[in-house]
């Protein structure tokens, strides 16, 4: 081969492997920002629970390209990494964003980072869990709520026995200040109400690490041991089932949150006693309002209300969206009447004759 077809078989074989990568980067990402100010980032925690690729990302990039049709969304998934998260911010920032929507993995490790973007007039919307640092705006649920209502669903789950009853927490990933919340308004209700929590840990929002927790529990207490078990999420709840499940424990209530869909069809089968539902839909779709607004230059005041302050700030404009305890008896006028998923979705064959059961068709 001469020098000339051999340097074009070079330049070929670059050009495919560069399309190749590309495309890898595409499919694994989100879509690449083109360094502008139509490119907003979007930095989620983790994946294990499901409501993140299912709902916020899809959601958020639905409703900010109705809002503006050439905008684009630069989306990254830290996987519950920390360092991770910290060099997808980087990255953002170095690309010239003006917007970014973080989702911290943990919000103590965020006020470096928001501070340096804020010296870059970058716009930082704190999502679902609130960001230390100067952030711009925060929009989520009331948190220290959905752990009140939690609380009141092991209550109601004990109904008369619920006095002299002992409950197993199973809490949320220490670093998640939400974790925090949802413990402390869930003690809020279950403190002099029940007779004690017998036993707490944290799951990591972990459904194996929640599992695992929820086995010690039973070694520890024996099987007649405890009379409920509070779970800060779906995900862990799974897990807890399992291992109840294992150890033949049965009647016992257990509580979750996110009505992700096998906790929707573990209420409907009876394992699980409740989920809280927080309709992603709105939340996802303010803070995408928020974002465009802030990435136009255009004033948010209208759809952030509230104050609250983070441990490093004070005064946050936020917006909270409010949430709902679903049991068997509302699922119909709740996740089903919001389209959060396809009835066919929940009633597959395993659970068809508990969706009749339920009124669910």
């Amino acid at each position: 081969m001469n020098t000339h077809l051999r340097r074009a078989a070079i330049a070929m074989t670059a050009t495919a492997m560069a399309v190749s990568l590309a495309a890898c980067g595409e499919a694994g990402g989100g879509d690449k920002g083109d360094g502008d100010n139509k490119t907003i980032g979007l930095l989620l925690p983790e994946s294990k629970t499901t409501r993140y690729e299912s709902f916020d990302y899809p959601l958020i990039k639905a409703k900010v390209q109705d809002l503006c049709s050439d905008c684009k969304i630069n989306y990254k998934n830290a996987s519950e990494n920390v360092s991770t998260q910290k060099q997808q911010f980087d990255d953002l920032v170095d690309s010239g964003v003006k917007v970014i929507i973080l989702d911290a993995v943990d919000s103590g490790a965020t006020k470096a980072w928001v501070q340096e973007a804020k010296k870059k007039d970058i716009k930082v919307v704190a999502y679902d869990r609130l960001a230390e640092g100067p952030v711009s705006a925060y929009v989520s649920f009331d948190n220290e709520k959905i752990g009140k209502l939690q609380g009141q669903g092991i209550v109601e789950a004990l109904g008369d026995k619920a006095k002299d009853s002992n409950v197993v927490m199973i809490n949320g990933k220490e670093s998640d200040p939400n974790a925090a919340l949802f413990k402390k308004g869930a003690h809020s209700v279950l403190d002099g109400k029940i007779k004690k929590v017998v036993y707490e840990q944290t799951g990591e929002w972990d459904p194996k690490i929640a599992g695992e927790k929820m086995g010690t529990a039973i070694t520890s207490l024996g099987k007649d041991g405890f009379d409920a078990v509070y779970s800060a999420n779906d995900g862990m709840a799974g897990g807890i089932v399992a291992a109840l499940e294992s150890a033949k424990v049965k009647g016992i209530p257990v509580g979750g949150q996110d009505a992700e869909l096998a906790g929707i069809q573990r209420i409907l089968k009876g394992t699980q006693a409740f989920s809280i539902y927080k309709p992603y839909k709105p939340e996802a779709e303010k803070t995408a309002e928020v974002a465009v607004k802030l990435l136009k230059g255009e004033k948010i005041d209208s759809l952030v209300t509230a104050k609250l302050d983070s441990p490093s700030d004070k005064g946050i404009p936020s917006a909270l969206v409010q949430a709902f305890v679903v049991t068997k008896d509302n699922i119909k006028d709740t996740v089903v009447k919001d389209k959060l998923y396809k009835t066919s979705e929940i009633c597959t064959p395993d659970f068809a004759k508990a969706c009749a059961d339920a009124g669910i068709k």
